[in-house]
């Protein structure tokens, strides 16, 4: 039998299965506890599968249940975009771009690409948000962001991939650092100095803790600024070394007393790709700025 259900059908399983609780699940869909009873017994028998198991002490997902939450939060989260992108053309816009990237790509990249693409695009919004590279394929796999830029070794499996730019993280140490002279350093090795570090929330603040972390040492940051510039302005005034893209380094070191250090590591070298889930499925506009970036790498 096919199985019919609506969108409060799906409101409220939601709501049920992060209460935990039938009751407490029907009081945030507005409805009565018998209602909302017989609403989930339908769907249920509809489905032919039991959804939730129920004990005294309330409700727990079954494994069809976890299924069936992971596909109505991707519904509802489509149903939230869909509203945001009719509010903008509302507004006058005609079209909306979601992007997770990177910090090197929001940094070094991408500042002279967008301008032009939203100089030619009046109508049209970015949205632009800087995440992990595994938290970047997550959200273009579930749709919830349109293009993904991401670097290093990371899955893109069921991902349409581009090649973008390639660059390096390097060691920034000051002039006078008893490193400074050196041609290329292990990052452990490194370790045993004090760090000038990016803010928490940024990708290469978590990216460089886990490569600590993976060493079984800490990194001890002195201070964490908000950009390359402020880092290197701090590693050139002896607060600390720094870890950074070796084009945001090379483009400081000309003006500032710092001296920049190749790291050996393998997961210095970052290979920057661009992801999709479906590039022809795309707004035509999306498709245009993808043009621009892949445009913009240097050969």
């Amino acid at each position: 039998m096919a199985a019919h259900f609506d969108l409060p059908d799906i409101k409220l399983f939601v709501n049920i299965a992060e209460a935990n609780s039938l009751t407490r699940g029907a009081e945030r869909s507005h409805m009565s506890l018998p209602a909302a009873s017989i609403r989930i017994k339908n769907l249920e028998e509809g489905l032919g599968i039991k959804l939730l198991y129920r004990t005294s002490q309330g409700v727990t997902l079954t494994p069809p249940g976890q299924a069936f939450m992971h596909h109505a939060r991707l519904v509802l989260q489509q149903l939230t975009d869909l509203r945001g992108d009719l509010a903008e053309y509302v507004k006058g816009a005609k079209g909306h771009v979601r992007i997770f990237a990177n910090t090197t790509a929001i940094a070094e990249f991408l500042p002279a690409v967008l301008p032009k693409f939203l100089a030619s695009h009046p109508d049209v919004n970015v949205d632009l948000k800087e995440r992990l590279s595994n938290d970047i394929v997550r959200a273009v796999s579930e749709g919830k962001v349109d293009i993904g830029i991401v670097a290093g070794n990371v899955r893109t499996e069921g991902l349409e991939v581009l090649p973008y730019m390639e660059d390096r993280l390097v060691l920034v140490t000051p002039k006078s650092h008893p490193l400074a002279e050196r041609g290329h350093i292990g990052f452990q090795e490194a370790l045993s100095y004090d760090f000038v570090g990016m803010l928490e929330a940024s990708a290469i603040h978590a990216f460089l803790a886990q490569a600590a972390s993976d060493l079984r040492l800490p990194i001890k940051i002195r201070i964490q600024v908000g950009n390359f510039e402020a880092a290197c302005r701090m590693i050139e005034a002896n607060v600390g070394l720094g870890v950074l893209p070796f084009s945001a380094a090379s483009r400081h070191a000309r003006s500032m007393g710092i001296r920049i250090v190749e790291i050996d590591d393998e997961w210095a070298v970052r290979k920057l790709q661009i992801c999709v889930r479906s590039l022809q499925g795309l707004p035509v506009f999306a498709r245009e700025l993808i043009e621009l970036l892949v445009g913009d790498v240097k050969v």
